[in-house]
């Protein structure tokens, strides 16, 4: 069975049409919204406490390095549920791909480790 390009159609109408959508209630809002601008509301806001000092000091790389890697693995360790729900259907094929998978997962970890990335100072 080929498919053709008319199979197709229903996703880029569904497409075009979400797109449109998303357009529409921008444009929609930006032109009704109000536009009442003032100092108060320029202001920058935190959780109501006044603000102190320079937005822009400068943070630590470790942090934004932590919160990569903490995706990453938490990536991986997603793909290992539709595994585990097929535990008994996939069988040995499946149990040694699991095992790989985890192999190469803690090939890594061990990696991010002896490079110090979770090491602070």
């Amino acid at each position: 069975m080929q498919s053709t390009a008319a199979d197709y159609l229903p996703i880029a109408l569904m497409f075009l049409v979400a797109l449109g959508f998303v357009v529409a209630v921008m444009v929609v809002s930006h032109l009704v919204g109000p536009k009442v601008s003032s100092a108060t509301k320029r202001e920058s806001f935190e959780c109501g406490i006044e603000s102190k000092g320079n937005a822009r000091t400068p943070v630590s790389i470790k942090y934004f390095l932590v919160a990569i890697l903490f995706v990453l693995f938490d990536v991986e360790v997603i793909f290992m549920y539709p595994w585990a729900v097929n535990f008994k259907g996939l069988g040995l094929t499946g149990l040694i791909e699991m095992f790989s998978f985890i192999f190469i997962f803690l090939i890594g970890f061990y990696y991010i480790l002896k490079k110090g990335a979770l090491t602070w100072e």
